[in-house]
């Protein structure tokens, strides 16, 4: 990988390859833990539909983008808990979506939920267009990271709210090298023998080790025009979620 745009092809290229057992293995590889830490960030948000409302016109109005939306999980959670929140997810991964489109359709969400082919370092919405920017796991894999912020940033409305759940490396004396082993040896290796993709889940270590750490990241979304920047740490440091307004 030489650069942004090759970054782009290369997370596409190795999402697409992994997409039929994407949900299956993250579950797996997580130990479930990756759907409580999504239930988090469903819960801020739904918080955050009642902020400033009218009662349920507001929540009418609700409209979500989630950004890296892959196979749809977090626009699923959001459109069960929201009343009526009409929500857009963008992924440069065709395959992943269309395991997303499956899952919506199952749901009997497809009346309130459209996922669709977006670059998150050019998101084809007009300026002020969302109550609220979503994205899980997905930051890390921006070509640009700055230019994917302040992307989001333009597209939320004034007042609304972005939501980023990602992962960190923990620091602990003692669970952070339990846990790095784990992240490093043991998760690739399971990863590769039941996707058979040899370089997917090696990726996802890396890009965790090359993501900023939680301070510098929250300098990131200010520096890219956010303000009141919050960080709450998750299951001693595996993840974050940050929550910023415009």
């Amino acid at each position: 990988m030489t650069g942004a745009v090759s970054k782009k092809e290369f997370v596409g290229g190795m999402f697409d390859a992994i997409a039929p057992t994407y949900d299956a293995l993250n579950h797996f590889l997580s130990l479930g833990i990756d759907r409580l830490w999504r239930r988090r960030v469903v819960r801020m948000v739904s918080r955050a539909s009642l902020v400033g409302t009218a009662g349920d016109e507001a929540i009418r109005k609700f409209t979500i983008l989630d950004v890296a939306t892959g196979t749809g999980d977090l626009v699923i959670s959001l459109a069960r808990r929201i009343a009526a929140a009409r929500i857009v997810g963008v992924d440069i991964s065709e395959g992943m979506l269309a395991r997303g489109r499956e899952k919506v359709a199952r749901c009997s969400l497809s009346g309130r939920i459209v996922l669709q082919p977006g670059d998150a370092e050019a998101l084809e919405f007009p300026d002020s267009t969302f109550d609220a920017v979503t994205v899980a796991f997905g930051v890390r894999n921006f070509g640009d990271i700055d230019s994917g912020l302040r992307e989001m940033q333009r597209v939320l409305r004034p007042g609304g709210r972005c939501f980023v759940l990602e992962f960190s490396e923990p620091r602990g004396a003692l669970f952070g090298p339990v846990y790095r082993f784990y992240f490093h040896r043991v998760l690739p290796w399971l990863g590769r023998l039941v996707s058979r993709d040899r370089g997917a889940y090696s990726y996802l270590p890396r890009s965790v080790d090359e993501f900023p750490a939680p301070e510098r990241f929250a300098a990131m979304l200010r520096e890219a025009g956010f303000a009141a920047v919050r960080v709450r740490r998750l299951s001693l440091g595996i993840a974050y979620v940050y929550e910023a307004e415009k």
